[in-house]
């Protein structure tokens, strides 16, 4: 069952006639995602450092968020572990402001430093660009993690729904070109474009992210239906899945995305990765960014930050 903050909230959606994503162009679904946060997000805690950068990539300049945690005294002057992090939104919605609460809360939870990608959305900028600037944007922290008191030997990449997609393909890509990350959080993440899984039917209409939503999502960020049998934008169809990071692979019951989670968490299990599967089963799509009014949202963000800190500070 829902969990009744979860029912209430589904509730309160309907009754006021919040309109669907689907049917709002993408400029009003942004605002309208933007706007979201104030109602729904904690207040954003204070870190101990936010510094806005600028990555190169393949089209242009990427903007990235650091987020330094608050640390102890006597600490904080050595290299941290990082977790270069991807918004959530469908990759048409989303940026760095609607994900700095939970930037935020992860990094000062967790003791790394977070970086937030700001990478290219679609319609204006389909596949396979999100996943060239997710690609670029941590090649450049790899290649700085010096100067920004990072190391380079403890990264990790993560996201939460098509930031999980880009998260899970980019590390793919860093394992093809030799080089290594230490983690990978994976929270409800897009692993196959071609859907169809159980959970697409059973959570499909009535639990905030709809099908006819993430048809939305998809037509604009990978157009061309030959597209989703490529990896970067389907990590479920790459053979060969070994040789990846340890992932935590976090999933909510109502969500139609649940099987696609629990499937690639298998077969990353399958092949070797140190994976843990972990799924809120009265929770919806989205819920982590809802701890105003979601409690388990909270433990959620905990937990992540938890298997973080677990995972990279004894890297």
């Amino acid at each position: 069952m829902l969990h009744p903050q979860t029912h209430a909230l589904l509730a309160s959606i309907e009754k006021n006639g919040v309109a669907p994503t689907h049917t709002l162009s993408p400029d009003e679904a942004r605002r309208a995602y933007r706007d979201r946060r104030f109602t729904l997000q904690p207040e954003p805690p204070a870190v101990g450092e936010v510094t806005d950068l600028r990555a190169p990539g393949p089209l242009g300049p990427v903007s990235l968020r650091m987020y330094r945690p608050l640390l102890p005294v006597g600490l904080g002057t050595e290299l941290l572990p990082v977790l270069i992090y991807f918004h959530g939104g469908g990759w048409v919605i989303g940026d760095l402001d609607t994900h700095d609460t939970l930037c935020r809360q992860l990094a000062n939870a967790s003791g790394c430093m977070v970086i937030a990608t700001d990478y290219r959305l679609a319609p204006e900028n389909p596949f396979p660009v999100g996943f060239e600037d997710c690609v670029a944007a941590t090649e450049w922290v790899r290649r700085n993690a010096m100067s920004l008191g990072v190391d380079p030997g403890r990264m990790a990449v993560g996201g939460d729904s098509a930031g999980g997609n880009l998260a899970a393909a980019v590390a793919i890509h860093q394992r093809d070109v030799g080089l290594s990350l230490a983690y990978q959080l994976l929270i409800y993440p897009v692993t196959d474009q071609q859907g169809g899984t159980p959970s697409h039917v059973s959570n499909g209409q009535g639990y905030l992210l709809t099908n006819d939503t993430l048809t939305y999502y998809r037509n604009h960020y990978v157009p061309d239906a030959a597209d989703h049998l490529d990896w970067r934008a389907s990590p479920m169809v790459r053979p060969d899945l070994s040789d990846l990071p340890p992932a935590l692979v976090l999933t909510a019951g109502y969500d139609p995305l649940r099987d696609e989670g629990l499937y690639y968490a298998q077969r990353l299990s399958d092949s070797g990765c140190a994976t843990t599967y972990v799924c809120f089963e009265r929770q919806i799509h989205g819920f982590i960014l809802m701890g105003k009014v979601i409690d388990e949202a909270n433990s959620a963000v905990a937990f992540c930050a938890g298997e973080l800190r677990r995972a990279l500070m004894a890297a």
